[in-house]
């Protein structure tokens, strides 16, 4: 599929006069219409929820605006508990899903009422003493094989992440015995997958799973959580997944494999990278190029707002604004300013012939975007825009400021003192 802006490049020239580069743009109507088109694709599930992984994009005018379409959330520590409740969403409509999992923790998620994703079988006994037993509990399945994986999620013999069958049962067992009302099955498996069979083969997975659970302990599960794993087409010429197609395939194995078994669960997914993912872009500006034994263009953006190209070699198209239809004229290394080499957004990328002052836009940024920021070198996290569906622009997030940086130095009298006398140098 060809890489299109939901705004133009007159507009985020004009943006960039009063806002300071880099700045991120969240696209709500794009938003918006994926979740529908999420929920249309399950309709024939009662009771389907999307549980909007926090920890794509943690800023709570997006977990509001998916709120108001009906999503909870999938969260994994404290913060993304209260970034839930203050942004609407409450109860079971959260499920926590983590893992090494503190008794501070355990506590948060049973108070807030939220389903307690269980990630190994040793968990359970230090979730019932901490905080006693969740009313809706689930467990994490890892099988230690499946046939659509990559080199996200990796072989799953060496996925820390969930807990083979037998534990599995055993965790039900004690949950049950401690007085768990509602049981659910987790299953994440692959990650940023195309193929658009992953959905149903990892249906097949967890619904014969359920029905080996109610054979063996007397229970019907009360939910099934396909999680994320759908990925995005970051690369021009991929394409995307057909959610509608993969939701019709998905009803057909549950129709084989549940409906038979008199069973009926509410299915949840977490899609956050396919829910935000596309809707997001990095606004950057041209700083300056280097000519060595590659060609570079400097940015002021770094690994900071971005890190995903520097930690997975991960792809994100970049369109020149302003020059989208001029040929390329070269091939370019696009990289930030911190001292480390993997600093680059792109490696060998054809791109137009770019000036200084130009803007670049750094695609499919929405998810493990910023929220996957640091502060590397001293760099600042940059701020989070909303588009309205009137064209409008909306500050979400501000950019963070050097005393943002230095606040938790207030352990530091010496520090603290000389940095509010202005003293730096």
């Amino acid at each position: 599929m060809q890489k299109t802006l939901p705004f133009t490049a007159e507009a985020a020239c004009e943006w960039a006069k009063k806002i300071p580069t880099p700045f991120y743009v969240y696209d709500a109507k794009g938003i918006a219409e994926g979740v529908r088109a999420l929920a249309a694709a399950f309709s024939w599930n009662e009771g389907f929820r999307e549980h909007f992984a926090v920890k794509a994009t943690p800023t709570p005018a997006i977990l509001r605006l998916l709120a108001a379409e009906g999503c909870g959330t999938d969260c994994a520590s404290v913060s993304e508990l209260t970034l839930s409740a203050l942004s609407g969403v409450t109860g079971e409509e959260i499920v926590f899903s983590s893992n090494e999992t503190t008794a501070e923790e355990y506590r948060a998620a049973v108070k807030a009422g939220a389903v307690v994703n269980f990630d190994d079988v040793t968990q359970v006994g230090q979730c019932l003493a901490a905080a006693g037993c969740p009313k809706a509990v689930a467990a994490r399945y890892n099988p230690g094989a499946f046939r659509i994986s990559n080199a996200i999620i990796g072989d799953l013999k060496e996925s820390k992440f969930g807990m083979p069958e037998d534990q599995l049962m055993e965790a039900f067992r004690l949950l049950k015995q401690a007085g768990a009302q509602r049981f659910g099955i987790h299953g994440m498996l692959a990650s940023c997958s195309l193929d658009p069979a992953y959905y149903p083969t990892l249906a097949n997975t967890l619904f014969s799973l359920a029905v080996r659970v109610k054979e063996q302990l007397g229970i019907a599960v009360s939910f099934i959580d396909l999680s994320g794993g759908i990925g995005i087409p970051y690369r021009p010429g991929e394409e995307a997944v057909d959610i509608a197609a993969v939701g019709a395939a998905v009803k057909a194995v549950y129709e084989e494999i549940l409906t038979p078994a008199g069973l009926s669960p509410a299915l949840c997914t977490e899609l956050g990278r396919w829910v935000t993912g596309p809707h997001g872009y990095l606004v950057t500006s041209v700083v300056g190029h280097k000519h060595t034994h590659k060609e570079y263009v400097g940015v002021d953006a770094t690994a900071c707002c971005l890190m995903r190209p520097a930690i997975y070699g991960a792809y994100h198209h970049i369109t020149v604004l302003g020059k989208e239809a001029s040929p390329d004229e070269g091939v370019y290394d696009v990289v930030g300013s911190l001292c480390e080499n993997n600093d680059k957004f792109a490696v060998d990328r054809p791109l137009p012939e770019t000036r200084v002052g130009d803007l670049l836009v750094i695609h499919d940024a929405g998810a493990h975007g910023r929220s996957m920021g640091y502060n590397y070198n001293g760099k600042l996290r940059p701020a989070e825009y909303l588009l309205g569906e009137d064209g409008g622009l909306s500050c979400i997030r501000r950019a963070e400021t050097e005393a943002d940086l230095f606040a938790t130095l207030d352990a530091d009298p010496a520090f603290a003192a000389a940095y509010r006398k202005g003293d730096a140098t």
